[in-house]
């Protein structure tokens, strides 16, 4: 008899496939998030779990199957899932790092482009019949090239985002608790600065830390007002790392030129007034939605969890002490 799997929403079909050669699968068949009481009642009986950030695995779902085997997450970011309660019952949870630093490291200059040249703006407005013509003035934005980048954060994702900044020809400054000597050498040549210092001295603002009690609102007001008049913010970490009321303060203020976010500090509602604002530009969390990284994130999640079933140390782990006891 196979193991009993639970897929909380439908995956690419190379890593469907790959699950039912190797569990009894049960999918969420709907295009929805769960709820907590959907989740405790679907996870009952299962051996394991495959979950996305979008589910929130706390105390009381883990509990309702102690017996779990795996929690496998879809994402880099575990923050969903309450790991305490797992190690407690001793399941390890896994994750899939290090597959959509790229992806998401094109996006970030995706949003940073966009914002700098008012490309959805320009859209907007050639859709709707309004270009009449040439004009010296029409949609005036800001150059990329030659501008600073700032980087808060110098992990995988900060650092890719850092080197794409050699085509560009930028100033790479960047704000990290541990020096990232890879982006220090050349062709990069990044400086590691303070928070304040970064904020002051940068054209563009590029958000890539992880969800911490230590970042929630680690941009407000305060921070905003220290940034350029004529700078971006660009944010594809996580929502909360940014205060968005301040933020709709600050653009509609024109305390910063304007913004680039692919995530929400309480997704999927987006801050009351932001998306009204044409300094904004807001994509739907989708930093790491190709389909080449998408599907091998489901297969990474697929293979941690098909390896921990078997006894065999999963490709990556979030609690490697709970392994093998």
């Amino acid at each position: 008899m196979k193991p009993k799997i639970y897929v909380t929403r439908n995956l690419p079909k190379p890593a469907l496939d790959k699950l039912e050669k190797n569990f009894d699968v049960e999918i969420n068949s709907e295009d929805r998030i769960l709820t907590k009481k959907e989740l405790i009642k679907k996870v009952k009986g299962k051996d394991a779990l495959l979950c996305l950030l979008t589910d929130k695995i706390d105390s009381d779902v883990i509990k309702s199957n102690p017996d779990l085997k795996v929690i496998s997450n879809c994402a880099v970011g575990f923050d969903n899932i309450d790991v305490k309660t797992a190690n407690k019952h001793r399941i390890p949870v896994c994750n899939t790092p290090g597959i959509l630093t790229e992806t998401t490291a094109d996006l970030t200059w995706a949003l940073m482009l966009s914002a700098a040249r008012r490309i959805v703006e320009s859209d907007k407005f050639n859709r709707a019949g309004k270009f009449k013509g040439w004009d010296i003035m029409l949609f005036l934005g800001s150059d990329v090239y030659g501008k600073t980048l700032g980087i808060i954060g110098a992990g995988r994702i900060g650092t890719a985002v850092a080197e794409r900044s050699v085509g560009f020809n930028m100033k790479v400054l960047y704000c990290d608790n541990r020096r990232n000597k890879e982006i220090e050498k050349s062709p990069v040549n990044a400086k590691k600065v303070t928070l304040d210092r970064l904020l002051t001295c940068s054209d563009f603002v590029s958000l890539h830390v992880p969800l911490t009690k230590n970042t929630i609102h680690l941009i407000g007001e305060k921070e905003l007002k220290k940034m350029k008049k004529t700078a971006y913010l660009i944010n594809t970490s996580r929502g909360p790392v940014v205060d968005e009321s301040a933020l709709v303060k600050a653009l509609k203020n024109k305390w910063i030129a304007g913004a680039g976010l692919d995530v929400y500090e309480n997704e999927p509602r987006i801050a009351k007034g932001l998306s009204k604002l044409d300094n904004a530009v807001l994509t739907p969390h989708t930093g790491s939605a190709s389909h080449e990284t998408r599907t091998l994130m489901a297969l990474t999640a697929v293979e941690n969890a098909i390896r921990i079933i078997k006894g065999k140390k999963p490709l990556h782990i979030v609690n490697p002490e709970v392994f093998g006891r």
